[in-house]
């Protein structure tokens, strides 16, 4: 952990987001012609076919929103798909649980299905899960036909029900902890153990998910999905508004800390960052990390949204979009881009 960067304290002059975003045009020290040359393009109707449709974009810079631009017919009101950008607010759930000791990362996972006598799967922790190492045999792919994709089974088909079970029913492919393999199905398997933990079903959840995170960072246009079974659909569905999004962003930007008050345990968002080996350095703990020494890290979504925070230059940038697999390598290119028209700090 010594080599990840520093996160940034909120500056003492500018109020928190909780109510409202504080706005302002980029300072001086930021290349603002170079960021409307990388910027207006995205916009342009129609869509670029290099980067795909553009929805969203902020910039959130020393906590102020610097940059905000809107598709066409939307703006702050709209609420825009997480897709599994999901799975981040997943981690900051569990790190409630765990700091108040309610959950243990290195203990097997209190998953019933799992319990049996000689079943592998029992060796399966909460750190595993977080870190995509616990070894199921789920298959995730998001195209029709072909082999039988597990993450399309489980949201939409017979898995629909109780994403949970369907995907703790999955054998193991792998030793748990010997192997990475990135799995929606292992993070509705976690939401399902946050929500034993708090109990309640999916009212109890949703109660949870307001109390601990959702309210105190105003993070209110915020929509979670259920299933049948009272289970968040943590891999993919929480519906927000991308300042809202901003605001997931900055609370890990912040180390945690919202206006004074510690939501996530002291150093739960370093478990965030600090790289899983078997990913090759690309995942942390449901967060994905950057590889070219910027210390970034990010939520992820299919189709290419995106919550990036950089804490090197105090930056918080929000994409949300439609993009195709071709063309997501373009649109985190451009946000590279993005980022470093911002004066490191």
């Amino acid at each position: 952990m010594s080599d990840l960067p520093p996160l940034p304290v909120q500056p003492a002059d500018v109020p928190w987001p909780t109510e409202q975003w504080p706005e302002g045009p980029p300072e001086p020290d930021v290349d603002a012609a170079r960021l409307a040359e990388l910027v207006d393009p995205l916009f342009a109707s129609p869509a670029s076919a290099e980067h795909g449709e553009n929805l969203a974009l902020l910039a959130i810079h020393r906590g102020r929103v610097v940059l905000e631009r809107y598709a066409e017919g939307k703006g702050p009101d709209d609420t825009f798909r997480s897709w599994s950008m999901a799975k981040s607010i997943v981690h900051a759930l569990v790190g409630v649980l765990v700091g108040r000791g309610e959950l243990d990362l290195q203990a097997p996972a209190p998953v019933l299905a799992w319990r049996g006598e000689g079943d592998a799967r029992g060796a399966i922790t909460l750190e595993h899960l977080l870190r995509m190492l616990d070894g199921l045999d789920f298959f995730e792919d998001y195209v029709p036909g072909g082999r039988r994709s597990d993450v399309l089974e489980m949201l939409y088909q017979s898995g629909k029900d109780d994403v949970s079970a369907y995907a703790a029913a999955r054998p193991l492919a792998h030793p748990p902890g010997t192997f990475w393999s990135y799995s929606s199905g292992t993070s509705n398997i976690v939401a399902s153990v946050v929500g034993r933990a708090v109990a309640g079903g999916r009212d109890g959840m949703l109660a949870f998910m307001r109390d601990v995170l959702l309210e105190p960072i105003g993070m209110r246009s915020a929509k979670p999905r259920f299933d049948a079974a009272g289970t968040f659909i943590g891999s993919s569905y929480c519906f927000a508004s991308a300042r809202d999004f901003a605001r997931f962003g900055l609370l890990y930007l912040r180390d945690g800390v919202w206006d004074g008050r510690r939501l996530l345990p002291e150093g739960w968002v370093d478990h965030a960052r600090t790289p899983t080996p078997a990913s090759s350095g690309w995942y942390g703990a449901h967060w994905w990390l950057a590889l070219d020494g910027s210390g970034r890290f990010s939520a992820n979504g299919y189709e290419g949204q995106y919550i990036i925070v950089d804490p090197r230059r105090d930056l918080i940038l929000v994409r949300l979009g439609v993009s195709s697999i071709e063309q997501r390598g373009h649109v985190l290119r451009r946000l590279r881009d993005v980022a470093e028209t911002f004066p490191t700090l």
